[in-house]
């Protein structure tokens, strides 16, 4: 049974957008034509690869099994036609430091499948230098939260927060709360801070520094932080009901690019999907 690339490329997409109308568009094509190539493709397998409803498409259970044959399959065929160029194609990528998290590795390895002759530049930096190369033309693409810039951009997955500590952390009703936070510029650290002073109660900031070294204050039971769920270390807690502390809104992290090209948005296709499949519920530390 031979495949046909374009239809295996349209499954992958849907897959990846979970919406018929966003496949087309970062295709290039159309609704109707990406419907047609799904059947067929479902067709020429013999299986139900997409469960479509009118508010819902999913994939069906032997969808889900073929989805990563189908991403092997699609990164084989890449493999043979850059093979036959010696061009290469840089593509520059800035993530904020605190948004860099375990996804991260698994984006860069499907950028390397959908091109291989691809070199890739990733720059990790706080949000608004990476804003401003960004607008300057210096990077491709930036990965941010949406509390660091208000412009629209292709919503990655949420970000949920949590009051985080280690187990062994001990605080004393009455007294300052000993906080760990990012920068004074940090809006999630404002946030925090706004939220316990309305609910009158009393914080001290007692460390100060990157995502990586307030992992590193918590998990020494120094403090506690209000703290990316996604990239708490696994030996701290969420103790803000047990400390009778505010809930903590969630933000979204966003992709920002003004590529158009169809291999940049290949590439676009493949970060997204990266992140989306490491936010999945099962996924997140509750």
């Amino acid at each position: 049974m031979s495949l046909d690339v374009d239809a295996v490329q349209v499954f992958v997409a849907i897959a990846d957008f979970q919406s018929f109308t966003r496949a087309a568009e970062a295709l290039g094509t159309t609704q109707a034509t990406v419907s047609v190539k799904l059947k067929r493709l479902e067709e020429r397998v013999g299986k139900k690869l997409i469960e479509r409803t009118p508010r819902h498409v999913r994939l069906s259970a032997q969808g889900e099994t073929f989805l990563p044959s189908a991403r092997e399959f699609l990164a084989a065929h890449e493999r043979a036609v850059a093979g036959l160029s010696v061009t290469r194609r840089r593509f520059r990528l800035g993530i904020a430091s605190h948004v860099m998290g375990p996804e991260v590795p698994t984006l860069l390895a499907r950028l390397k499948a959908v091109d291989p002759a691809l070199t890739i530049e990733v720059r990790l930096d706080a949000s608004r230098p990476l804003l401003e190369a960004f607008e300057e033309g210096k990077l491709d693409a930036v990965i941010i939260r949406s509390d660091d810039d208000r412009r629209d951009g292709e919503i990655l997955g949420p970000e949920h927060f949590g009051w985080f500590a280690s187990p062994d952390f001990e605080y004393r009703t009455g007294e300052p709360l000993p906080l760990a936070a990012l920068s004074p510029t940090c809006a999630v650290r404002d946030m925090a801070i706004r939220l316990l002073d309305r609910s009158s109660i009393p914080w001290t900031e007692v460390f100060v520094g990157g995502t990586a070294a307030i992992a590193a204050a918590l998990s020494a039971g120094l403090a506690v932080s209000p703290f990316p769920r996604r990239l708490a270390p696994s030996d701290v807690v969420d103790v803000g009901d047990a400390l009778g502390l505010p809930p903590l809104p969630s933000l979204s992290v966003v992709l920002h690019s003004s590529l158009s090209d169809p291999k940049s948005r290949d590439s676009l296709r493949a970060i997204t999907a990266a992140f989306r499949e490491h936010r999945k519920p099962s996924n997140y530390r509750w």
